[in-house]
């Protein structure tokens, strides 16, 4: 066990095979190599050189409970969840997952003493009575979908948990994040990482949602640090304690699809909207993120072009190395 927090911070990161998980999991070796960083998934999945790798079902409460009790864990990642393409198709499972999961986290946090959490919600926390175009803070949110329901009632755990209990909970509103080290996770969002896939491969791209549907975006890099900024502050700077808006940019999937072609002018696109457009209709177009710029100093790094410029240049490169 390790069980001296002066020499060492004991990470957890549930979910660490995911899009941020894995992310997040590399960048905390580099920037903390005295953290020890335990990394768990629901399969056996890749980890950084350093990170110790455990299988992980959330929901099971008493082996997640022996994780922490077993290796002194003091900071949680909470990253596991079903996301809201998938969860429309499963709903059932997605709360179960998404709430129980949670749930058990925070408990166990309680009963051994665990100093902070992080625990991500989302956009899809918002809905058709939010604001379509810069969403404030404290908006109304009246999601429509089960993914979107289990992050509004998880935005509220965890604020029930700092408040009763004294938890340091700590929580962000991601937009879409874009990635190319990690294929899409089954999300709303994903057509902005599949269409740099097709340009490169074939050209062209069929997207899912309507050419004008703007939505919140951020590329990975971004997501990642402001994750560590936020859980670096000084709680007391934080007046936020459900959950932080925080953005980048917004752009429609045309907008995204001009922007491939000032650099692949070949490239095209069509468009055969399925089910996820209804979803994307109840989610805002721009949010506002002043509160979490005055709170802990957030600023995000990447516009449209770095973003396009940056995806691009790895999956070119990835592609030539697999030839």
């Amino acid at each position: 066990m390790h069980n001296n927090p002066k020499e060492h911070t004991v990470t957890l990161i549930i979910g660490s095979s995911g899009q941020l998980g894995s992310e997040l999991a590399s960048t905390l070796l580099k920037e903390r190599p005295d953290k020890i960083l335990i990394c768990c998934d629901l399969h056996q999945g890749p980890a950084p050189d350093g990170a110790i790798f455990e299988t992980l079902d959330v929901l099971d409460q008493s082996k997640l409970e022996d994780m922490i009790r077993r290796h002194g864990v003091q900071e949680i990642y909470h990253l596991a969840a079903m996301l809201s393409a998938k969860g429309e198709q499963n709903p059932a499972m997605a709360w179960r997952l998404n709430m129980e999961g949670l749930l058990n986290v925070l408990e166990l946090s309680v009963k051994y003493g665990v100093g902070r959490v992080f625990w991500p919600s989302s956009i899809a926390a918002f809905g058709p009575g939010t604001p379509r175009d810069l969403v404030p803070q404290w908006p109304v949110m009246d999601p429509r979908t089960v993914y979107g329901i289990s992050k509004l009632s998880g935005e509220l755990w965890c604020q029930y948990y700092v408040q009763r209990f004294g938890l340091d909970v700590r929580s962000l509103r991601y937009p879409g994040i874009i990635s190319w080290r990690t294929p899409p996770g089954g999300g709303t969002t994903d057509y902005a990482v599949e269409i740099f896939h097709e340009a490169l491969r074939c050209g062209a791209y069929t997207s899912f949602l309507q050419a004008h549907t703007r939505l919140p975006m951020m590329y990975i890099d971004d997501a990642v640090r402001a994750t560590l900024e936020l859980m670096q502050a000084d709680g007391e700077r934080l007046s936020v304690r459900t959950s932080y808006n925080i953005t980048a940019m917004s752009f429609t999937p045309l907008e995204l699809a001009e922007a491939i072609q000032r650099r692949l002018p070949h490239f095209q696109i069509d468009y055969r909207v399925d089910f996820r457009q209804a979803i994307a209709d109840t989610w805002p177009a721009v949010i506002d993120d002043q509160v979490a710029r005055d709170d802990w100093g957030w600023n995000h790094h990447f516009d449209l072009s770095a973003l396009v410029d940056e995806m691009l240049t790895n999956l070119a490169a990835i592609r030539e190395r697999q030839r």
